[in-house]
C-alpha cells in the first residue's frame, strides 16, 4: 500500500487526500486550519493540524517515510518554497507541488520537485481538447507530449483487426483497451475485430492523438 501526506486541504488538496484513500492508499492530511482538517477526518487515514514550514512538524511526522508528498498549499509561494525544501531536506521520495502560475511553477522546478501542477491549467486543457472535437470522451495527460484519449471507433476503424489497422506504425499509437456496453477488453488481441459502438482507448503522442481524433 502506497502512503501518501497531503499538505494542504484547500478544495484541491482536499479532494486529492479523499481521492487517494479511496483508492486504497494511506492517507495523512495536514494543514494548519483546524476547520480544514476536520472536514476530512472521516475520508482519510489520518488527519492532523500542522504547518508544513516547520520541519520538526515534518520530522514528527515521519515525512521521508511517505512514497510521496503532495503539496497544495495553493497561492502563497513563500509557504511551498519552504514545505518544498522541508520534504526535499527529510529525502521524501516523490514530490507534487501545486503552482499558482509558471513563475511559480519555474521556482518549484529549480527547487527540485519531481511534478508541478497547476490544476487550472490542466483541466482547461483537458476541457478545451474534449470541445474542440465532439467525438473525443475522455483525455488524460500523462506528460506535456503524450496522454490517453477515449474516442468512438472511426468508422474507418469498423471491421478490421487491430492487426489490419497496424496503427502503431501508421499513426505512431497503440490501442490499450476496447470498451463496449458489455465489457472492457485491457490490451486486446491483435485479432480483435473492431465493432461498431466500440469505444477505443488510445495511447500515444498528442500529435498523434490529434491525428486519430481527424479520424
Amino acid at each position: 500500500m502506497k502512503s501518501y501526506l497531503v499538505i494542504g486541504l484547500g478544495l484541491f488538496g482536499a479532494e486529492v487526500a479523499r481521492q487517494l484513500c479511496s483508492l486504497g492508499c494511506e492517507v495523512l492530511a495536514m494543514d494548519i486550519n483546524s476547520t480544514l482538517v476536520q472536514q476530512v477526518a472521516n475520508d482519510v487515514t489520518h488527519a492532523v493540524v500542522g504547518d508544513g514550514k516547520d520541519k520538526e512538524v515534518l520530522k514528527a511526522l515521519d515525512a521521508g517515510s511517505f512514497d510521496c508528498a503532495i503539496i497544495a498549499i495553493g497561492d502563497d509561494l513563500s509557504a511551498s518554497i519552504l514545505t518544498t525544501m522541508n520534504l526535499k531536506e527529510l529525502n521524501v521520495p516523490y514530490v507534487v507541488c501545486k503552482a499558482h502560475d509558471e513563475t511559480h511553477r519555474r521556482v518549484l522546478e529549480k527547487l527540485g520537485v519531481d511534478r508541478v501542477i497547476i490544476p487550472e491549467c490542466e483541466f482547461a486543457g483537458k476541457l478545451a481538447r474534449s470541445l474542440s472535437s465532439h467525438n473525443v470522451l475522455d483525455y488524460i495527460e500523462l506528460s506535456k507530449d503524450y496522454g490517453i484519449l477515449e474516442v468512438p471507433a472511426p468508422k474507418s476503424w469498423v471491421g478490421k483487426t487491430i492487426l489490419e489497422l497496424n496503427v502503431r506504425a501508421k499513426l505512431g499509437v497503440n490501442i490499450i483497451a476496447v470498451e463496449n456496453k458489455e465489457t472492457t477488453n485491457v490490451s486486446p488481441s491483435a485479432n480483435y475485430r473492431i465493432e461498431a459502438g466500440d469505444i477505443m482507448v488510445v495511447l500515444g503522442e498528442n500529435k498523434a492523438l490529434e491525428a486519430v481524433q481527424k479520424l
